[in-house]
C-alpha cells in the first residue's frame, strides 16, 4: 500500500457520524491548561447556531481597530456562551461564569479560547516545538 493509500484509509476511520455530531451539542466536555505553574480547568459545549450570541452588523466604514474590538467581543461572548450552556448541564463541573470571565487575565481567557476553538493543538501539530 502506498503512503497515499494509507493517508485515504486512515481519514476514513476517522470520519464523523452525524449522530455524533449532532451529540457534540449536547455534551459537555472539559478541558484544562497550564496557567502559571497551576492548572485552570473549564467545561464547555458546542453551541448550535440558535445558541450563537447575537450582535448588530458592523459598519462598512469601521476602522480596523473597531473591526478588530467588533470581533473580539463577538468571539468572547460566543466562549462565554459555551461556557455557560456547560455550566447549565453540569452544574457541579469545574464552571467559568458570567461573572467572573470579564474578570479574569486577559493571557488566561485567551488561552482557554484558543484551546476550546482547537487553535492551541493546530497550533502544537503544525509548529512542534
Amino acid at each position: 500500500m502506498t503512503e497515499k493509500e494509507e493517508n485515504v484509509t486512515e481519514v476514513k476511520a476517522e470520519m464523523w457520524t452525524m449522530e455524533d455530531l449532532v451529540a457534540l451539542t449536547d455534551e459537555v466536555q472539559e478541558g484544562e491548561i497550564n496557567f502559571r505553574d497551576k492548572v485552570v480547568k473549564f467545561q464547555f459545549c458546542e453551541l448550535v447556531e440558535k445558541e450563537e450570541p447575537k450582535f448588530r452588523p458592523l459598519s462598512d466604514r469601521a476602522s480596523e481597530e473597531e473591526k478588530m474590538a467588533y470581533y473580539t467581543e463577538i468571539g468572547g461572548n460566543r466562549i462565554l456562551a459555551m461556557l455557560e450552556k456547560a455550566n447549565e448541564k453540569n452544574p457541579d463541573g469545574p464552571s467559568i461564569d458570567r461573572e467572573h470571565w470579564p474578570l479574569l487575565p486577559t493571557t488566561l481567557r485567551y488561552n482557554i479560547s484558543n484551546e476550546i476553538m482547537g487553535i492551541e493543538q493546530e497550533s502544537r501539530e503544525n509548529f512542534p516545538l
